[in-house]
């Protein structure tokens, strides 16, 4: 318990189960979730012990009958555990802070009810980079999400080769005390365990695993790209020319959307047509930059020597850059988790006007975010931020470029320039 590192979720459960009775944490294996809730429990079943899950096949209701809170860990291996819990807040709504459910893969046949207004369900992601105790924040995401275009300042001494090092260090919690080659022997083994383990319990067994690992690191070579998955499909070519079948990719990334391992941004438009927006190709991501570098066979060194790849999308591209664009996302996601808001990036049809990054309110309005793998700010930097603000004035509440520099600051068009280990929630 002693060597727990707070994570801005905590804020949330905090507030959350003071008023209701169950909340279901989802995230990718390692992330933190069962450390979290077990803080909050008095009484915990992990079900991927056999002991454990025997019983909750047996009798659930016994699971929910011990002293509360209970936390159930990794609840989707026995599914009728989520409608257990609704039954039994349904039949007494109004007591909170009752059963804690911690899931890391989203089970192929999804509860037979989904729980709204029973089981509120919040996602853990990996460390964001202000969990990870490098830098202390300065600038917050909630301050930005007002509209008020408050002053922002701070300096930091993170410099490119640091922002390289979190890359491929990874936001799992479990690993973060490695480097170098156990770094490296862990990440393949979290990657292997997904290949032999977790596709087999998700009912796909894998006939070819290096057929699976080939469109893993295609779908990382096309991160922070919109490329489309056929695209990503005829990347995943063996040396002799095989490409997996489109049913297979299908069942690939359906798989590895469940087990939480992708994460794609979603596609956002300057409209209040929500049909329109559907239109718009996610962006991708891997739940963690650190399993793209891997795949890639990328370390700190050569993302410092300019190191490409083949991105499925757009031809070679600095990896550095997406991969850092990448770590970003990771962690305004966490921070616009914690204010109730979304995460999207918007790219034009005609792909004229790009913002890397949309943080929208509940009330549509958007802070928009560049990233740039840099340390200066130039106009050119700026000029798609502009648009949007000349596009919806009334709708954009702040702009931000974050940066690999030192210092943040306001531009005398009013645009913040924060370097990505001084933002925060």
């Amino acid at each position: 318990m002693s060597e727990y590192s707070p994570r801005v979720l905590d804020a949330e459960l905090d507030e959350l189960v003071a008023a209701l009775p169950a909340i279901a944490v989802e995230g990718p294996k390692g992330v933190g979730k069962s450390a979290t809730l077990r803080r909050r429990a008095a009484t915990e079943f992990r079900l991927d012990e056999l002991e454990h899950r025997t019983l909750a096949e047996a009798s659930p209701k016994t699971l929910l009958s011990a002293p509360p809170p209970v936390l159930i860990d990794e609840w989707q291996k026995v599914p009728q555990v989520w409608d257990a819990v609704r039954r039994e807040i349904d039949e007494d709504p109004r007591t909170p802070n009752r059963y804690l459910l911690a899931g890391s893969a989203t089970p192929q046949n999804a509860p037979m009810h989904s729980g709204a207004a029973r089981i509120v369900t919040l996602r853990m992601r990996p460390m964001a980079l202000s969990e990870r105790g490098i830098e202390v924040p300065t600038v917050s995401m909630a301050s930005l999400l007002t509209g008020e275009r408050a002053p922002v300042a701070g300096t930091t001494t993170l410099n490119l080769a640091g922002y390289a090092r979190e890359i491929v260090r990874s936001g799992f919690p479990g690993l973060r005390h490695y480097a170098a080659r156990p770094l490296r022997a862990q990440l393949d083994g979290y990657l292997r365990q997904i290949v032999e383990r977790d596709f087999p319990d998700e009912a796909h067994p894998v006939r070819r695993p290096d057929a699976l690992y080939r469109w893993m690191a295609a779908y990382a070579a096309a991160t922070g790209t919109t490329a489309s998955l056929e695209k990503i499909r005829t990347a995943a070519t063996s040396g002799e020319g095989d490409v997996p079948a489109k049913t297979t990719s299908m069942a690939y990334r359906a798989v590895l959307e469940r087990l939480w391992i992708v994460d794609p941004v979603w596609g956002w438009l300057p409209s209040r047509n929500l049909l329109a927006r559907l239109t718009q190709a996610p962006k991708h991501h891997m739940a963690d930059p650190a399993l793209a570098a891997r795949l890639l066979g990328i370390d700190e060194r050569a993302l410092l020597h300019g190191k490409t790849a083949t991105s499925p999308g757009d031809g070679d591209g600095m990896l550095f850059g997406r991969l850092f664009e990448s770590l970003v996302t990771l962690s305004v996601r966490v921070y616009a988790q914690a204010a109730e808001a979304q995460v999207r990036h918007l790219r034009t049809k005609d792909g004229r006007q790009e913002v890397d990054v949309i943080v929208e309110r509940g009330d549509h309005r958007v802070v928009g975010i560049e990233v740039k793998l840099g340390a200066t700010v130039t106009d050119h930097d700026v000029r798609h931020l502009l648009w949007l603000r000349d596009t919806l004035p009334g709708d954009v509440l702040d702009l931000v470029v974050i940066t690999t520099g030192t210092t943040a600051y306001r531009r005398k068009d009013g645009i913040a320039v924060v370097p990505a280990s001084l933002l925060g929630p």
